[in-house]
């Protein structure tokens, strides 16, 4: 029989926010850019690139800029780095938020974010109404654990242990919702039950299953 869940965890661009990938792939067609090539930019020397060096804030939003134009040349096209980052804000998915809020009356709840230190805060919050919104969401939250400011970054599983801690509660009691697969195969070693956000609905619906009460 599967352990109780005590908390859920919950990723926060690609899951309460849509996915920057879109922004992305907006910006690719623009520029003319290979399909998925941001993506592909990202995924190369996944601890040591400018994406993962800005998320433990060991670069500056500036510094990020010329390392990740560099890293396109070197790829063999020319990016727009301040393009690029203001693709990351993310639309408010409110179905999330309402299962958010509904999770929150029976279990212990955090956000696990890969983040910058630069901008407008966690969810690079944007418009002042938005910044207010993103604000309120995030104090729903028990704990924001946040990349720029630990240091280290998913799918590091010292960042999941370091939620857990916060929470009291043993990995083996928890149940991780992200949109990356490489962010939940870590959380799923250490024995979460983990959730592939792509289709909310579908997440939701797959969440309600295993807490067993209606998230919407």
């Amino acid at each position: 029989m599967p352990d109780k869940i005590d908390a859920v965890l919950w990723d926060f661009g690609g899951v309460i926010l849509s996915s920057p990938f879109d922004a992305f792939a907006a910006y690719e067609r623009e520029a003319g850019l290979p399909e998925n090539f941001i993506r592909g930019l990202n995924a190369r020397n996944p601890d040591t690139n400018a994406w993962a060096r800005m998320e433990r804030s060991d670069i500056s939003r500036d510094e990020f800029v010329v390392a990740f134009e560099a890293e396109a040349r070197a790829a063999g096209h020319a990016i727009d780095g301040r393009r690029v980052l203001a693709s990351i804000s993310g639309e408010i998915r409110p179905e999330m938020v309402e299962a958010l809020r509904r999770v929150r009356t029976r279990h212990r709840v955090a956000c696990v974010t890969n983040n910058m230190k630069s901008g407008d805060g966690p969810g690079m919050a944007g418009s002042p109404e938005r910044a207010r919104r993103v604000a309120e969401i995030m104090g729903l939250f028990e704990h924001v654990v946040e990349s720029s400011k630990l240091g280290m970054r998913k799918p590091d599983p010292r960042i999941y242990r370091h939620a857990c801690d916060l929470l009291g509660v043993a990995p083996q009691a928890c149940v991780y919702l992200d949109d990356l697969g490489v962010n939940l195969k870590p959380a799923r070693a250490m024995g979460m039950r983990t959730i592939k956000v792509g289709d909310p609905a579908l997440a939701i619906a797959e969440l309600e299953a295993m807490v067993g009460f209606a998230l919407r």
